[in-house]
């Protein structure tokens, strides 16, 4: 290894403590971003050049160790710190915070979830800033939120759904955008809350009749467990909207993270997992007619929405994840660090410069 390797090796530090410094700079420019989770890295030691094999021993002589020289260090890991950060009131009803494992499950209004591997195609976000928008729940990026919707049972035979304004008796489990309920037109039952009913397929059926956009309403809440409620303006009966779905994947520092509070659960992360918070909500995923990707009906115990003890704290958000202490001292380390690579480029060229003066 020739003495430029010294320098080499320095260059490779510096890379990997500007990397650091990169992280620690993330994490400090996002010190008040709700939701957002810590970044940490790790180093790892670069190639070696070997000098010369080791040796086992012999009759005569004992064993020699192997002679190695490095080429300095890389990037080991970036891992993201999932664990739950604290909370801030935020004094909104419809603020949630998760208080435990999981994430909020949102996408646009066309994802269709039919077979498991459909359940992926959602993005995870841990920032609840929630608003009914357009009779959609969406989020403050305008994504809509997933979870099941207060429902009538529909007569299979009759296609039927029921009178306008009965009470609800069901809550679909399929997973599907949270709107709310649409609003009769009937003279017999003006104003009140028609529901989407479900089908014999297990698929949910809007109300086509009788209908006329969505129900107005007053004092729109969500309680720990993700239960949707408003008071109907023109009846003044109490409305339950539906429940918000919670997703968790078995991995959550494998998710990769996108732009914003947004997550994606890819191979590393592994297949999310739906149920509701502190288990509000009972059954079969998609009233037990979810498929699997093969299209095949699969054993129906093995789609039950999952159990749940993660519950909700309204009018709060998850608070940032960065602990300024610790970065602060991770930054003094990697300055260090970063200042001691450069004293290795600094001596290295200074014995170049000895050795190209030699002839003088």
């Amino acid at each position: 290894m020739s003495m430029t390797g010294a320098m080499s090796s320095a260059i490779a530090g510096l890379k990997t403590h500007m990397q650091a410094l990169n992280v620690v700079g993330n994490n400090i420019a996002n010190v008040n971003t709700y939701g957002y989770k810590a970044q940490r890295i790790t180093f790892k030691e670069s190639l070696y050049n070997t000098l010369s094999a080791g040796s086992e021993g012999t009759n005569t002589v004992g064993s020699t160790n192997p002679q190695q020289i490095g080429y300095g260090c890389t990037v080991g890991t970036i891992d993201l710190d999932m664990s739950s950060g604290d909370l801030s009131a935020t004094g909104r009803d419809l603020d949630c915070a998760i208080k435990g494992d999981g994430f909020f499950l949102v996408g646009n209004k066309t994802i269709t979830i039919d077979s498991a591997a459909d359940v992926n195609n959602l993005t995870l976000t841990r920032v609840g800033d929630f608003d009914f928008r357009d009779g959609y729940l969406t989020d403050g990026q305008g994504n809509v939120v997933y979870g099941f919707l207060a429902s009538t049972v529909t007569d299979p035979d009759t296609g039927a759904q029921g009178a306008a304004g009965t009470t609800v008796g069901d809550i679909s489990t399929a997973l599907v955008p949270i709107r709310l309920p649409m609003r009769s037109t009937d003279p017999n039952t003006l104003g009140s809350a028609v529901y989407v009913g479900i089908g014999a397929d297990g698929k949910n059926i809007d109300p086509t009749t009788d209908v006329d956009g969505y129900i107005n309403y007053t004092n729109l809440s969500i309680d720990a467990n993700g239960k949707i409620i408003c008071t109907n303006e023109d009846t003044a009966e109490e409305v339950v909207v539906g429940y918000i779905a919670l997703g968790t994947v078995e991995n959550p520092a494998g998710v990769l993270h996108q732009d914003g509070p947004y997550y994606q659960a890819g191979a590393a992360a592994g297949s999310v997992t739906v149920s509701a918070p502190n288990s509000a909500v009972t059954g079969y995923l998609n009233n037990g007619k979810l498929l699997d990707a093969a299209g095949a009906a699969p054993d129906p115990n093995s789609m039950l929405l999952a159990n749940s003890g993660t519950g909700l704290m309204t009018s709060f958000l998850e608070g940032s994840g960065t602990d300024l202490a610790t970065e602060f001292s991770n930054m003094i380390v990697y300055q260090r660090g970063y200042q001691a690579n450069t004293r290795i480029v600094t001596v290295t060229d200074s014995m170049l410069e000895e050795l190209v003066n030699m002839k003088r």
